[in-house]
């Protein structure tokens, strides 16, 4: 139950499906809202209680408990469908209006609001202005990175990649909301030189504060455990494994032209693919169908298992089962996939291409690749399977340094820890206001 008089935060995260057990692999839902939910559970845990405010479709519920000390509030805008968060920001305007007469109904006060992406940073942005408290923005991911990595995919049809992702007005919203912003959390250190040297953000208003896992979930067991998990869901041989939502920079389709490389050398190598979500729509699904072409022309369709969505209750058995486990992203703002499979104990290769790799210890956390070279993929993914003794190595560090860096627990008091050391803004719930006050427009 929410306390009246204990502190409260607003965390923002208006696009995807927002759920307190939020459906991994639909539109718009993968490890940022893991991230949102996760650190709020914590957050509630230290005495604070914690509104995760997002946007309302699909005749979703108005109010969604969490946990005892945190809850999802839901604000319509737009119409009743999904809205892609690429186009969400039209909508915001409207959104931010909304929720303000929600708390001026209720009468929330705020020690600070948290945003997370773009879309939400505008709302942020608003909120923070109109309630006049902290705004602390996550951008989870840099449109300019993300441009700078997508270009190459895009080459000759420039037109084609700005209907898609809109990065103009994504580039033009960011560089104005990380100004604006009180703190910018970057999640990598990569984030962190690029708010420094392409958005020019002050140093003294960035701060570099990795994502969490949940160490309670996630966990390594012992042998006779993992040999009754990989029974259970039909793992057999040396079984590589990446999961997660489908999308071309995932690298989906680099990481099964390398598995051949690992194929025509170990006979007993399996390449098992966890991807997509309960729901596909139709780009997904053609994402799919490719992919499985690819295998098939490359004779790898037995073996190459696509299983498809994997329930958050599963997860950890997934990542146990798995003898390695690939990040082979295009480009991958951090990578939380991996954290979660090293702290379960299984060998793990990382993408070049990432901010994770910058933050661990090559041979003794895990292994770096280049999913954009098949060589150097292929003959890494094969190097824990021809060497047990690299394979241990990388099984025992590979959780402690999860454990010993990047827990909820840990960015939760880091978080609290940047914030209290600002000083507050005017808030405006010290006086009298009605909704002649509300902002009408960003």
């Amino acid at each position: 139950m929410n306390s009246r008089n204990s502190p409260r935060i607003a965390m923002i995260s208006t696009h995807g499906y927002v759920e307190a057990v939020p459906p991994l692999g639909a539109a718009d839902t993968g490890g940022q809202v893991v991230y949102v939910l996760e650190l709020s559970k914590k957050l509630a845990q230290l005495g604070y209680d914690v509104d995760i405010w997002t946007r309302r479709f699909e005749r979703k519920r108005e109010i969604e408990q969490v946990c005892d000390r945190a809850r999802i509030i839901r604000v319509p805008c737009g119409g009743r469908n999904f809205i892609p968060k690429e186009r969400l920001y039209e909508y915001i305007p409207e959104w931010c209006e909304n929720a303000l007469r929600y708390m001026q109904k209720h009468r929330l006060k705020y020690e600070f609001i948290n945003s997370h992406y773009w879309d939400a940073g505008l709302a942020g942005e608003c909120l923070s202005d109109a309630l006049g408290v902290p705004h602390v923005h996550t951008p989870h991911s840099l449109g300019l990175w993300k441009l700078r990595q997508m270009e190459a995919d895009y080459v000759g049809d420039r037109a084609r990649l700005e209907a898609e992702f809109n990065f103009e007005q994504r580039l033009l919203r960011e560089r104005s909301l990380y100004q604006a912003s009180d703190m910018v959390v970057a999640t990598t250190p990569i984030q962190l030189d690029m708010l420094l040297a392409d958005y020019e953000i002050p140093p003294e208003k960035c701060r570099m504060i990795p994502p969490g896992y949940d160490d309670h979930r996630f966990y390594a067991v012992g042998e006779e455990s993992r040999k009754a998990i990989r029974e259970r869901l039909g793992f057999s041989g040396n079984v590589v494994l990446a999961l997660g939502r489908l999308a071309t920079n995932k690298g989906y389709d680099l990481l099964i032209q390398a598995f051949q490389i690992v194929a025509e050398r170990d006979p007993d190598a399996a390449l098992h693919l966890a991807i997509g979500g309960l729901k596909m729509d139709e780009s997904e699904t053609r994402l799919l169908e490719e992919l499985q072409g690819i295998a098939r022309d490359l004779g790898l369709g037995d073996r190459t298992r696509f299983s498809g969505y994997v329930t958050d209750e599963n997860l950890p058995d997934y990542y146990r089962a798995a003898d390695e486990f690939v990040l082979s992203s295009r480009y991958e703002p951090f990578g939380m996939t991996a954290i979660e499979a090293m702290a379960s104990g299984t060998p793990t290769i990382v993408t070049v291409h990432g901010g994770l790799w910058r933050v661990l210890t090559f041979g003794r956390h895990a292994l770096f690749a280049d999913p954009l070279d098949r060589e150097d993929l292929g003959i890494t993914m094969l190097k824990p399977f021809k060497l047990p003794g690299l394979r241990r190595q990388l099984s025992l560090a590979g959780a402690q340094r999860a454990l010993s860096r990047f827990t909820w627990g840990g960015v939760a008091h880091q978080l609290v820890s940047e914030i209290e050391k600002r000083p507050r803004k005017t808030d405006i719930f010290n006086t009298e206001w009605d909704e002649r006050d509300l902002p009408h427009g960003l």
